[in-house]
C-alpha cells in the first residue's frame, strides 16, 4: 500500500513538472501563410517554407492532313519545394523534388532523378551571397524563370536544345547600382555533367551572366516572371548576356541529353531582353552552342555508330497582353537552326504558338489553352518537310 502511494505521488510530481515545463517553454512552431506554408521556431533559429504545385496537361498532335498522330495526357510537373533558414537569415537553403516521370530525366538516365535542386546559401551582405550544391546555372533567362512562372505550357524548343539547365557546383551572386542603373552579376563553377551524377571527370564548367536594369527594378522581380501580371506603371526593361565553357562534356547537350562516345569542349553564348509596361510584355532570347572539335563522336567498337553534339543556335520571341481581369493573350515564335555539320541529320525546327491564359491567383493557379503550328525543315532535297498542328490545354495549381 505504501509503495503504491509513493508511486502515485511520484507520478503526480512528474506530471506537474512536465506541465510546468510546457508552460515555461512552448515548443510549438509558429506558422506563416504569406507564401506557401511556413514554420518558424520560437527562438528564430530555424525556419522552413513548404510549397507544392502540379501541372496537368492534355496535348493533341495532328499531321498536315489534320489526322491525329498522338495524344499527350499526363501530369507534366509535380513539385514539392522546401526553403528556409538556419540560425538566421545569413544561412539559407533550397530543396526541390520532382515526382512526375517527365520531370525526372528517365529517357536519358533510366532512373528516377527526384532531386532537382539542393542548395545551401550564405549571405555575406544584402548585395553578395554564395551558393553550394545542385541548382540552375545562370544561363538563359527562360530556364532561370521557374516553370511555374511561364505563360506558355512549356519552355521553347530553343531552351530545350541549348539550355545549360542544372549542375552541381559553387555559385556566386552580386547585385548593386551604378549611376542609376541596377545590375546583377552571376557566376558558377560546376562539374558540367548535369544533376545527380555519382562521379565526374576532371573537366569543369565555367558560367557567367550579367543583367542590366536601366529603367529600375521590376515589381516583385517581374523580370523573372513571364507576362506583365503586375501592370508596370512605367516602362521596365531587362538586358542580359552570358557565356559558358563546358570542358570534357559527356552528354549531347552538355548537362543534359544522352551520352557521347567521346568528350567534347562546348561553348555557349546567350543573350536576352525583357520589357513590360501596363500589361504588355515582350521577351526574346538568343542561345548558341558550338564545339571546338567535330560534333560527331563514334563508337570505338563500331565506327558506323555515332552520337553528335546538339550544336547550333536558336531564337525565341514572345509577345503578350494581360487584361485587367487577368485574361491574357500570348504569341510565340521560336526557331532552332542546327550547326552546318549536323544539318544532314537535324532539321530546322520552328514553332508558331498562340495562347489564351486565365490567371486565377496569378501564376499560382491558371488555366491555359494553346494552338500551335510546327514546321521541321530538312536541308536535304530528298527529305520532305514535316508539319504539325498542336492543341494544348493545361491547368496549374500551386501554393
Amino acid at each position: 500500500m505504501i509503495k503504491r502511494l509513493l508511486f502515485l505521488a511520484a507520478l503526480s510530481l512528474l506530471s506537474f513538472s512536465c506541465l510546468v515545463a510546457q508552460t515555461e517553454v512552448d515548443e510549438r512552431a509558429m506558422i506563416s501563410f504569406r507564401k506557401g506554408l511556413g514554420f518558424n521556431a520560437p527562438d528564430s533559429t530555424f525556419g522552413v517554407n513548404l510549397r507544392l504545385r502540379m501541372q496537368n496537361r492534355v496535348a493533341m498532335n495532328f499531321n498536315e492532313d489534320l489526322k491525329l498522330e498522338d495524344i499527350e495526357a499526363r501530369v507534366s510537373r509535380l513539385r514539392l519545394r522546401f526553403d528556409g533558414y538556419i540560425l538566421g537569415p545569413k544561412l539559407t537553403y533550397y530543396l526541390q523534388l520532382s515526382f512526375s516521370r517527365g520531370d525526372q530525366d528517365w529517357d536519358n538516365t533510366h532512373v528516377p532523378n527526384l532531386v532537382r535542386d539542393a542548395m545551401v546559401y550564405y549571405h555575406f551582405n544584402p548585395k553578395f551571397y554564395l551558393g553550394f550544391g545542385q541548382g540552375k546555372l545562370p544561363g538563359n533567362r527562360q530556364r532561370i524563370i521557374s516553370s511555374g512562372q511561364q505563360q506558355f505550357f512549356d519552355r521553347s524548343n530553343v531552351n530545350a536544345n541549348f539550355t545549360l539547365d542544372r549542375d552541381f557546383g559553387l555559385f556566386a551572386y552580386y547585385s548593386d547600382k551604378l549611376g542609376g542603373i541596377h545590375y546583377n552579376l552571376k557566376g558558377a563553377v560546376s562539374t558540367g555533367d548535369g544533376r545527380n551524377q555519382l562521379r565526374t571527370d576532371n573537366g569543369l564548367m565555367y558560367t557567367g551572366r550579367i543583367e542590366l536594369l536601366p529603367l529600375g527594378r521590376f515589381k516583385k522581380d517581374g523580370d523573372f516572371s513571364e507576362g506583365d501580371l503586375e501592370f508596370e506603371n512605367t516602362p521596365k526593361i531587362g538586358l542580359a548576356a552570358g557565356y559558358a565553357l563546358n570542358q570534357k562534356a559527356r552528354r549531347t547537350r552538355g548537362t543534359t541529353g544522352s551520352d557521347l562516345y567521346e568528350n567534347r569542349n562546348l561553348q555557349s553564348l546567350f543573350a536576352d531582353i525583357i520589357m513590360k509596361y501596363q500589361g504588355w510584355a515582350l521577351y526574346s532570347e538568343f542561345i548558341s552552342r558550338k564545339t571546338d572539335n567535330s560534333a560527331f563522336t563514334y563508337n570505338p567498337a563500331d565506327s558506323s555508330m555515332s552520337v553528335h553534339v546538339v550544336a547550333g543556335h536558336g531564337i525565341n520571341t514572345q509577345l503578350s497582353y494581360c487584361f485587367p481581369n487577368y485574361w491574357e493573350i500570348a504569341a510565340r515564335y521560336s526557331v532552332v537552326n542546327p550547326d552546318h555539320e549536323i544539318r544532314d541529320i537535324a532539321r530546322r525546327d520552328s514553332y508558331y504558338i498562340l495562347g489564351v491564359n486565365k490567371y486565377v491567383r496569378k501564376h499560382l493557379t491558371k488555366f491555359q489553352g494553346f494552338v500551335g503550328y510546327r514546321n521541321q525543315q530538312s536541308h536535304l532535297n530528298m527529305t520532305a518537310d514535316k508539319n504539325n498542328l498542336l492543341l494544348v490545354f493545361q491547368v496549374e495549381l500551386g501554393i
